[in-house]
């Protein structure tokens, strides 16, 4: 395992050892080290020291700042922008029903191994002495991680029913099989689900959207913890799961990161909610058949819904619903793209683009085993025009401003103002004018044709 502390920290961690304190790597950082992955978020827990002489040792390095003091927490930041959370290791008990309900309590004399006993999965109990090179595992953490199995590190993970979804997200980030023991566990507490603040949900559904390597191990795992009756949308359709799986492999191939992947995935989920509800035999060329209409316009309602009561911020949202509800438009055009129904798709798409929109069709086609992945023909088109009319990141802008109306109306304000600037830009789509001049050209002869309006005024 190569775990590396930076230079600033490594002289922490041996200035604590020399005055006599055990300083662990612990955490997400050991776990990712022996997975091959560059640890970026290092978290330090400190033996045999109070908070204050933590605090007090840390400050003769660098910046130092204790608003985590509840938490035995101090954050750290070295002048050459090396952080890191510093930690001394606490007791948590119980004292309510909510995921906050925790007294902790601080004392310098609790163990490596207690302290372990404290965390979530076994896989997330590791520590790593930076000093000596021990690698500390009192729960066979490493034999979960080499076997891919998530389990829970002790009896204290029913405590905390936020620890079911961070077990979906580091199920779906690893490729981890869920122990059927820790589903047990997490069975007894599905119903304190509503305990949890719709930011901390949020939270772990971002970090699913974000970081997963197999997104469509979602499905599995909340059933097997009883918690898909919380999302009942999220049923164990195997179509959508090969499709949030597609989805991450076409962010990972082009470089998609944060809010951009978390967009992706999220339509990769939610594209076919409403397509149960909408499903039904009917006659089709004389023959009775199985179709969905409307389900696209119907999927975008429920995404929205989903997305809000899990807390997803509106940004987000308001990408992902244009993108559900025209996630069958290569169908419709079929062979008839052209430059101006492409003008007219970035705009019903915005704040989303028709880049965005081509990613989830891909997904969508490619989560259809045994049928090869790929993108469908008549969205290739549509990509292809979309980069010819300069409109596959958004839509055309307005040639013909308020600026340009003004003048024509005595340079009187008004609702006739926001009346020509729409007819133009309508004009605009339609292919009327494609350049400053044309446009100008346009406006007036629109003008004059309807001078009678403005005589009017």
């Amino acid at each position: 395992m190569n775990l590396f502390l930076p230079p600033a920290l490594d002289a922490i961690v041996r200035d604590l050892h020399g005055r006599g304190f055990r300083a662990l790597v612990v955490g997400g950082a050991v776990r990712d080290a022996l997975l091959g992955l560059e640890p970026k978020d290092i978290d330090i827990e400190v033996y045999g020291i109070t908070y204050d002489r933590l605090a007090e040792v840390l400050s003769r390095h660098g910046r130092i700042d204790v608003v985590g003091k509840s938490f035995g927490v101090v954050n750290f930041a070295a002048s050459n922008g090396e952080a890191c959370h510093f930690s001394v290791p606490r007791r948590d008990n119980k004292i309510g029903l909510g995921h906050r309900d925790f007294l902790a309590t601080f004392d310098e004399n609790i163990t490596p191994r207690e302290a372990a006993s404290r965390r979530d999965f076994t896989i997330n109990a590791l520590a790593f002495d930076p000093v000596s090179g021990e690698l500390l595992d009192f729960f066979r953490g490493v034999p979960d991680l080499e076997k891919r199995i998530l389990r829970a590190t002790s009896d204290a993970f029913s405590e905390d029913p936020l620890r079911v979804l961070r077990g979906m997200q580091f199920a779906c980030r690893f490729d981890l099989a869920l122990d059927p023991a820790t589903a047990e566990k997490s069975r007894v507490i599905a119903g304190e689900y509503s305990t949890l603040p719709k930011e901390r949900v949020a939270e772990e559904f971002m970090k699913w959207a974000v970081k997963s390597v197999k997104p469509g191990r979602i499905a599995e795992y909340l059933a097997a913890t009883g918690w898909l009756v919380h999302f009942p949308e999220i049923e164990q359709i195997t179509h959508t799961m090969h499709v949030v799986n597609a989805a991450a492999a076409i962010a990972d191939r082009d470089g998609l990161e944060g809010d951009e992947r978390a967009v992706l995935l999220f339509a990769a989920l939610t594209h076919d909610f409403a397509k149960a509800g909408t499903t039904a035999l009917r006659e089709k060329n004389g023959a009775l058949r199985w179709t969905s209409y409307g389900h696209e316009a119907a999927a975008g309602i429920a995404a929205r819904n989903f997305l809000e009561r899990i807390g997803i911020k509106g940004a987000i949202v308001e990408h992902v619903v244009p993108l559900v509800e025209n996630h069958l438009v290569h169908s419709h055009l079929g062979m008839d793209v052209t430059p101006r129904n492409v003008r007219r798709l970035a705009v019903r798409l915005a704040p989303a683009s028709i880049a965005q929109l081509v990613r989830l069709i891909e997904a969508d086609a490619s989560g259809r085993p045994p049928r090869p992945a790929g993108l469908p023909e008549a969205a290739a088109r549509i990509r292809d025009m979309a980069a010819a009319q300069a409109v596959e990141r958004q839509p055309q802008l307005p040639l013909i401003l308020g600026r340009h109306v003004l003048p024509y109306f005595g340079s009187r304000p008004g609702k006739h103002i926001g009346a020509v600037t729409r007819a133009a830009y309508e004009a605009q789509l339609d292919g009327a004018f494609s350049t400053e001049e044309e446009a100008l050209k346009w406006l007036d002869e629109y003008i004059g044709i309807r001078q009678w309006e403005v005589g009017s005024r």
